[in-house]
């Protein structure tokens, strides 16, 4: 898990965004008053993790189910009845960096 950076960046479209999901495993996704963590785990799952929710061992929480691929995560919903893809052009990301 890695710390939200400071400075947004632009992605323009939902295949942006699942190309940057590729190449570097997470994002902050920050709408409607909410901050989420989009991330892989191990390579294997992908997955949808409230910030404000941390369990015992201080990690975020899953909102959403599992999903095995980017692409199907992409459209799958994952906040209520809402896709990630649903919510580019809306919603602000963040990079996450190392601590």
């Amino acid at each position: 898990m890695g710390k939200k950076a400071s400075d947004p960046i632009v992605l323009d479209g939902d295949g942006e965004l699942e190309s940057y999901l590729r190449t570097n495993h997470s994002v902050y996704m920050d709408v409607e008053g909410k901050s989420y963590y989009l991330t892989d785990v191990n390579d294997h799952y992908w997955r949808v993790q409230d910030t404000e929710q941390l369990n015992d061992k201080g990690h975020y929480v899953d909102v959403s189910e599992p999903v095995a691929t980017v692409s199907d995560f992409m459209r799958t919903p994952a906040i209520g009845e809402r896709s990630i893809a649903d919510y580019v052009g809306v919603a602000t990301f963040y990079p996450s960096v190392k601590a």
